[in-house]
């Protein structure tokens, strides 16, 4: 029977497929790290109290390229280069979505609008990082060999997700409500064809790897467009609601001195 446990198994059995999923994985933590570091460092005047969560933020994303990596290097693989057309974060830039690079680039400081965009962005992506941690996690939490770097990173992902829902709903109350239930609303709807498209790119090349025959890669492009069905008809919603989260201030300390990459 076709299912995520066994699909993801495959993966962590074959080196080649593996040292991919790591390498995907890895860069777009990487990505992550480098554009929270240079907002915190743009961040506008009115909002240096938000600085210290965007950094921090930003060390958990370069935190989790480090714990995939130390996970290929543990099997004495090496990263692979990404293929484009599994680059999510750099697919979502290319339609608009989030804060461009060229802007982060360069010295000049962001304005509260971008503050918002974000947000917002990291809002909806931290949604489905959350979600697809928390489905390792159930997968593979006591995993021996990835287990505890599932742990981390499924912690750290709801954090993210909190802190964003927080900082959203109070600049909701401080009168951006519609700026952000809008940008909330165009991020969600491009993020779940970005993440339709990317699951088919990275199935494509784990069929490959893995020598799937033609009766699963079909299944399992059934399956990713069935979930793309669901979230275009009304799952989306998921991504743009604001709920005050149970824990508060997710990101407002510095990190625990307990966490380390896993050896």
């Amino acid at each position: 029977m076709l299912s995520a446990k066994a699909i993801y198994q495959e993966i962590l059995d074959d080196d080649e497929a593996f040292r991919l999923f790591c390498s995907i994985a890895a860069a777009g933590e990487a990505q992550g790290g480098w554009e929270n570091a240079r907002i915190a460092t743009l961040v506008p005047d009115s909002y240096r109290e938000l600085a210290p969560k965007v950094v921090r933020h930003g060390a958990d994303e370069d935190k989790h390229g480090r714990i995939f990596n130390a996970l290929m290097k543990k099997r004495g693989l090496e990263p692979v280069t990404v293929p484009g057309e599994t680059d999510y974060t750099m697919l979502l830039e290319g339609i608009g979505i989030g804060l461009a690079h060229d802007q982060l680039r360069r010295d000049d400081q962001l304005s509260e609008r971008d503050i918002i965009v974000y947000l917002a962005h990291s809002r909806v992506t931290e949604q489905r990082a959350s979600e697809q941690m928390q489905l390792l996690l159930k997968l593979f939490g006591d995993h021996p060999d990835v287990g505890r770097a599932v742990r981390m990173i499924s912690h750290d992902e709801d954090n993210h997700l909190a802190y964003c829902n927080e900082e959203l709903l109070n600049l909701s109350k401080a009168g951006h409500a519609r700026l952000i239930q809008r940008t909330l609303r165009e991020s969600a709807l491009a993020e779940i064809r970005i993440y339709r498209d990317v699951s088919h790119a990275v199935m494509q090349h784990m069929a490959g790897i893995l020598k799937w025959p033609g009766a699963k890669r079909a299944a399992v492009s059934a399956g990713i467009a069935g979930v793309y069905g669901y979230e275009r008809s009304g799952g989306w919603r998921r991504m743009v609601k604001l709920k005050m989260p149970e824990h508060r201030n997710a990101l407002g300390g510095p990190p625990p001195a307990a966490e380390q990459v896993p050896a």
